[in-house]
């Protein structure tokens, strides 16, 4: 097969979106084909569909063979090649955008662990073909090629975690407290449990309350009430809101215990702060 691929024309360069789609491609590689060292200002990722080569990422070098996938990351130095006697055949896919490396740090990947085992999950196998079976949706490509990208990124995640259980240190508690934050952050208006918190982070509700403790100095609950009555003031300002209309945005069907709450946490009443803050 000779190389073959394309690039999405139609990608808002600089646009800060979460996830944007760069370009793709497929090859059946020469014996010794190789690339680098040299660095990337994006994320790129390989999967080997047939033969073997090597990756070198930082200091390590990796064989991988078919069923195998590896990623290189922005500003760091890779450099892989194709085996001589039995080249690999592979397809790429490039991207970048503000979530990227959220979603990648999810899958437990980095430059220091870029390389992935997908032998037994065949939708890898087809991910060129999805994207270039998009670029044939004039009206609704771009669209076609975010949701493919979402669902790679999903299937990435999936299949790392039934790699390996993630490891209880420094790096990964960042990421389950950042991962609860941002559950907060999505979800602060409806009701929140911090059982079902940790059940979608996948981690234990007094592990993650202690990861809480040990971070911000604050239980989840705590984080949570702030969280939601910083945004209470900041919906105060809003003279066409109700208190009641700010109570429920927040999460509070009751305006009663919205401005119990609210007074603990500020120290005024609800209207005491909207006046307050219409005199300022």
């Amino acid at each position: 097969m000779p190389r073959k691929g394309f690039r999405n024309a139609a990608h808002p360069l600089g646009s800060p979106i979460d996830l944007n789609f760069y370009y793709c491609g497929k090859e059946d590689c020469k014996p010794g084909h190789e690339w680098g060292p040299g660095i990337r200002d994006h994320y790129k990722f390989h999967y080997v569909h047939s033969g073997e080569g090597i990756l070198k990422s930082g200091d390590t070098e990796y064989r991988l063979q078919r069923g195998q996938g590896f990623f290189t990351f922005p500003h760091a130095i890779a450099y892989y090649k194709a085996d001589v006697s039995n080249p690999w055949t592979y397809s790429w896919v490039a991207f970048q955008g503000l979530q990227a490396e959220s979603y990648l740090k999810r899958a437990h990947l980095s430059a220091a662990r870029p390389v992935m085992d997908f032998d037994g999950n065949p939708w890898f196998e087809t991910v060129f073909d999805q994207l270039l079976e998009a670029r044939q949706s004039e009206k609704s490509g771009d669209l076609k090629y975010q949701s493919i990208l979402y669902r790679f990124l999903s299937e990435v995640i999936d299949t790392t975690c039934k790699e390996t259980e993630p490891r209880a240190d420094g790096n990964f508690s960042e990421l389950y407290v950042r991962k609860a934050i941002e559950y907060f952050e999505i979800n602060f208006s409806h009701k929140v449990s911090i059982a079902e918190l940790a059940d979608y982070i996948g981690v234990d509700r007094k592990y993650l309350s202690a990861l809480f403790k040990k971070k911000l100095n604050v239980s989840p609950q705590a984080f949570l009430l702030q969280f939601r009555m910083n945004k209470a003031g900041e919906l105060m300002r809003n003279s066409g809101l109700t208190i009641a209309d700010i109570s429920r945005s927040v999460g509070y069907n009751d305006p009663l215990l919205f401005s119990k709450m609210f007074k603990k946490i500020t120290g005024v009443s609800p209207k005491a702060y909207r006046k307050q803050a219409s005199d300022a």
